[in-house]
């Protein structure tokens, strides 16, 4: 990349681009690029940095696709949070198999993840829960998510009933209500480059040990 088209990327969008890639050894694992990424996002001030499109496909073959928030990752995966009567639940418990993206302009990135889910632990779901604001708390109990409304005030009346219900004390954490956890098989870093030549950095999951490559762009 030219010195012009280095300072072009810095002052206009894509701060990422002007940037090299570290060396990724052989024997990594994708979590630390994720976290650098996740913070170098965090950094630049987008708007929900861990907004990520979640991809679901059921046993009619059609795929669904929605943003969703990502709440927590680790080695283990990548967890969110949703009603488990929604359509993305259902697909995911007729088909296990799902991919998520992040998409952030701004640096010119995204990270392209597959694999597979389970549920988390019935007390992290819990737990998460009651770390949020006693708004969403009766929201959750509130929306029969992905289901037709009956009439127009239908969301509204169960609103002010389940506000009733919980008006003191705490709310209770509903059974159909927790987090999906993507084990991933498969992640991919994408860097936008000068002309299109973009980086793709992949890293696969084979017989429990991740191994790297990269791809044309």
């Amino acid at each position: 990349m030219t010195l012009f088209e280095k300072l072009r990327c810095l002052f206009t969008f894509g701060q990422g681009v002007a940037l090299p890639l570290p060396e990724i050894p052989k024997n990594s694992t994708p979590l630390a690029l994720f976290e650098q990424w996740f913070n170098d996002a965090n950094k630049s001030g987008i708007l929900l940095p861990e907004a990520m499109s979640v991809s679901s496909c059921g046993q009619n073959g059609q795929p669904s696709s929605r943003m969703v928030l990502l709440k927590d990752f680790n080695e283990q995966g990548f967890v969110f949070y949703t009603n488990y009567s929604s359509r993305k639940s259902n697909e995911l418990n007729e088909n296990s198999h799902v991919a998520l993206l992040f998409h952030w302009n701004v640096l010119q990135r995204q990270i392209r993840i597959e694999g597979t889910v389970e549920k988390v632990s019935k007390q992290e779901s819990a737990n998460y829960f009651h770390s949020r604001d006693r708004g969403s708390q009766v929201g959750a109990w509130a929306s029969k998510q992905s289901q037709k409304l009956t009439h127009n005030n239908e969301l509204t009346e169960r609103m002010a009933h389940y506000s009733e219900k919980y008006a003191q004390g705490e709310v209770a954490h509903p059974e159909f209500w927790g987090g999906w956890r993507v084990k991933p098989t498969y992640i991919e870093f994408w860097q936008g480059r000068a002309n299109r030549l973009h980086d793709r950095v992949c890293f696969e999951k084979q017989q429990g040990e991740w191994h790297n490559f990269k791809l044309h762009p």
